[in-house]
């Protein structure tokens, strides 16, 4: 089979914005769409889908899922925040998002907080992360190798084995969003 190595290629799972290469000046949301294009515009299945629009943003502000803006522009901070939406909306609804996001967004301007550390914590996870699923990538393609069944079936195989893991991650985070819910309803000692 060997198809782990040119999948995990296509999937571009190294894309992403580094705190660095986000601007210190604001943005215009044009501006925005086309910082996010650049960088992830490469990673989509087919030319019908979209990186982001002025849609998705406007809803993102108005279910307040980051910080508001200011005179129609976006701040750096704003740009690190639209990225973390974009990271978890593949696999949770918009309300698990806004759930996550909310207490990153209480957290900002307070002394104890400094989002540029965390957005770079999020970067490199995801970065480590990549270096994990190529590993399991290739496991699990030596792991179907093994069966003696015809290459299509193997592909079939390779096929529900990811999609159960993908299951599998995407319960495991509701499951911990269900937890920061659960948290906010119970007293604070």
């Amino acid at each position: 089979m060997n198809k782990s190595d040119e999948l995990v290629n296509r999937l571009g799972l190294d894309a992403t914005i580094h705190a660095e290469e986000i601007p210190d000046i604001d943005l215009y949301m044009d501006q925005v769409i086309q910082l996010f294009v650049s960088k992830f515009g490469p990673t989509l299945r087919n030319d019908d889908e979209k990186v982001l629009t002025k849609t998705m943003i406007n809803n993102y502000a108005k279910g307040k899922l980051f910080i508001p803006i200011k005179n129609k522009k976006y701040s750096k901070q704003h740009i690190m925040l639209i990225n973390l939406i974009y990271q978890l909306k593949g696999a949770l609804s918009i309300n698990d998002i806004k759930t996550t996001m909310d207490p990153i967004n209480e957290k900002i301007g307070k002394d104890d907080f400094n989002l540029e550390d965390f957005y770079s914590y999020s970067v490199a996870l995801q970065q480590g992360n990549a270096q994990s699923f190529l590993a399991e990538m290739k496991a699990h393609e030596q792991e179907i190798d093994q069966f003696e069944i015809g290459d299509d079936l193997k592909h079939l195989l390779f096929i529900t084995s990811l999609a159960s893991m993908s299951n599998a991650y995407r319960k495991a985070a509701e499951l911990l969003v269900d937890d920061l819910i659960a948290g906010k309803k119970e007293p604070k000692k």
